[in-house]
């Protein structure tokens, strides 16, 4: 590094919970070979953090949001920050906010933010467990190569443990911390059961149901676990917790996680601080007697994926992103901005919502209307799911596990509801207002005083005429007979109902809304208009209405060739199982993709004879491209 003051190395939690093993700020004891090389390269820069000495630079091994959120911390703190990025982040938010920025290598995360060597030679990941549920001798071979393959791509080692599977248990974490003097505390627990492709969507502090005792045991046995190692700085460990709150140590996770928010809005602290003052040499701000509990937090992660889909993961630029006010109970971590791009690279995180209240009740309360405010066209986004999730009944009475999204699956992804008739009614008046405000935006540009459009009050040379517009709810196309009456209102025929529309476009924050009256019932929603699709967000919801395209302009079909699979994201050809020729059964392993740090096995559609494959192992795969084609059926 070129940094011409000693530097601090931060390595901070990873955005895909269980992947990544990275060390704790000042690396814990459990390596001491490292932790040598850890002083002698702090000494070769006549510093060393065991002195006393305050940080005044700290190197954040991270993207996104989280390292964003430790850059915060270290402007309030007067200490330097230095970001590290791929040729993909270039331009991205963690890269702005930074004191000073290197770039460590291409896109790939193992050939930039996972390559230790290009940040700091003294620092190494420990082997990561990529994670497979095998339920029968069968699938063992396949879900063993696949970890294995997963795991050498992401960290270059191929180590794989294997461990009992115990079913719908939950997952509680206690946060503790150590220091160079002999002290541990732990921080209380946070439940981390309900998750999808076992990993977590959402997070809350304390857990629901646990008594007093329990949450004492827990995080005494946390601090035991960490004072046999001599641990120190920011740790989490991790327990799986039966019905009876019977809990079994599972595993260490040695740095600050994802999830620490919610720690931090129940205890008051700031744990980056914790981190900066410890690794110069203080001891833990607080004693264990000094931390106390207050209130109940919710962490929702929003991600650019489609959950109809399997949660597939998405990339794509945030064409549109307005989020709820920040206040002191609302916090937003996020490394994106709007017109930012959710690259296929690295996890399709977008941000993190952390609400705290009084109590659970209040907490969850404020969480979905927190998550109405949370506005994003350009993407498919885990929003509704996460709003189906926190209203569901058995959530709401904290009966939580890690299996409770494939237990309430149908719950949680109701089918799409056919748009309501006043909803139609308020899609087809802010298309109606947007084009008039083009047209009155022309006009006088123009200069043309003759238009019939001219007048600002939405009068049409005092006449009333009818227009037959078509929009698209869904799968279905619906005709709405528009009268543009004379007094600047609309009458809305749509089937054998009328309603009296009225409404005005109004600018706020550099965003539109739409202030709208459907039959005397009024109502404010933001309106988008992007390309063919008009997005109103309200605080019931959001809908998304079509605008139906002409065939002769509309794309070309999205079926693959002769019936093969298409590519369901941009991404990298890992394993070609098949050549021209080979006769598969439906469900058969065709190819393995990767992209967005998982494996996504492509599998046959139906019984046939491969006819050609379109692309070799290592090439790159754009979305919705063909992959495979199949013989023609007779």
């Amino acid at each position: 590094m070129a940094a011409a003051s000693a530097v601090s190395v931060l390595l901070v939690a990873a955005e895909r919970n269980r992947w990544h093993r990275l060390p704790s700020l000042l690396l814990p004891p459990r390596f001491p070979g490292l932790f040598r090389t850890w002083v002698w390269r702090q000494r070769t820069m006549k510093y060393t953090t065991t002195t006393g000495r305050n940080i005044t630079k700290v190197l954040i091994a991270n993207r996104g949001e989280i390292a964003c959120r430790v850059m915060r911390t270290a402007r309030k703190l007067g200490v330097q920050s230095v970001a590290v990025y791929s040729e993909a982040d270039r331009n991205s938010m963690h890269v702005d906010m930074a004191d000073e920025a290197y770039s460590i290598g291409p896109a790939p995360s193992q050939q930039s933010y996972l390559s230790m060597e290009k940040i700091i030679q003294v620092a190494k990941t420990s082997a990561a467990q990529g994670m497979r549920i095998v339920r029968s001798e069968q699938e063992f071979q396949e879900q063993l190569e696949s970890a294995r393959r997963e795991a050498k791509k992401s960290f270059n080692d191929d180590a794989v443990l294997i461990e009992k599977f115990v079913d719908t248990p939950r997952h509680v974490e206690v946060q503790v911390f150590g220091d160079h003097h002999g002290n541990a505390v732990y921080l209380f627990e946070r439940d981390c059961s309900v998750q999808r492709r076992h990993q977590k969507i959402i997070e809350e502090a304390p857990a629901p149901g646990i008594k007093p005792e329990v949450r004492k045991k827990l995080g005494e046995a946390a601090v035991r676990a960490a004072k046999a190692v001599n641990y120190v700085g920011a740790g989490t460990v991790e327990f799986i917790m039966d019905s009876k709150h019977n809990f079994y140590f599972m595993e260490m996770n040695t740095r600050l996680q994802v999830e620490h928010p919610v720690t931090e809005m129940i205890t008051g602290t700031d744990l980056v601080e914790w981190q900066l003052r410890i690794a110069a040499g203080e001891k833990i701000p607080l004693s264990q007697e000094e931390i106390t509990l207050q209130g109940h937090a919710f962490e929702a992660r929003i991600y650019a994926e489609d959950p109809s889909n399997n949660f597939m993961p998405g990339a794509g630029p945030l064409v549109h992103l307005s989020t709820p006010q920040a206040d002191p109970s609302t916090r937003i971590e996020t490394g994106v901005r709007q017109g930012d791009e959710v690259s296929v690279h690295y996890d399709p995180m977008i941000a993190k919502l952390v609400v705290w209240a009084a109590d659970r009740q209040a907490a969850l309360t404020k969480l979905r209307y927190s998550l109405r405010q949370y506005n994003i066209v350009g993407l498919h986004t885990n929003i509704d799911f996460l709003l189906n999730l926190s209203g569901h009944p058995e959530f709401e009475a904290g009966n939580v596990h890690t299996d409770f999204i494939p237990q309430h699956h149908k719950e949680l992804l109701l089918s799409r509801k056919a748009a309501a008739k006043e909803s139609l009614c308020q899609a087809a008046l802010g298309l109606i207002l947007k084009e008039k405000a083009m047209t009155d935006a022309f006009t006088l540009q123009a200069h043309d005083q003759f238009s019939p459009f001219s007048s600002s009050s939405g009068r049409r040379l005092n006449i009333s005429y009818t227009r037959n517009m078509t929009l698209k709810d869904g799968k279905n196309n619906v005709a709405i007979a528009v009268t543009y009456n004379h007094d600047g209102s609309y009458s809305m025929q749509i089937e054998d109902k009328t309603f009296q529309v009225l409404g005005d476009l109004y600018s706020k924050e550099d965003c539109t809304y739409l202030k709208c009256s459907v039959n005397g019932v009024a109502s404010k929603a933001k309106l988008i208009i992007l390309e063919n699709t008009i997005y109103l967000f309200s605080k019931e919801g959001s809908i998304e209405i079509d605008i139906p395209v002409p065939k002769y302009l509309s794309s070309v079909s999205s079926e693959g060739t002769q019936g093969g699979p298409l590519a369901p994201m941009t991404g990298t050809i890992e394993k070609v199982f098949v050549k021209a020729g080979d006769k598969v059964k439906v469900g058969d392993s065709l190819m393995v993709m990767i992209a967005m740090k998982m494996e996504h096995t492509i599998k046959a559609p139906k019984d046939g004879t491969i006819k050609k494959v379109f692309y070799r192992e290592g090439a790159q795969a754009d979305r919705h491209t063909p992959l495979v084609e199949f013989e023609e059926e007779e």
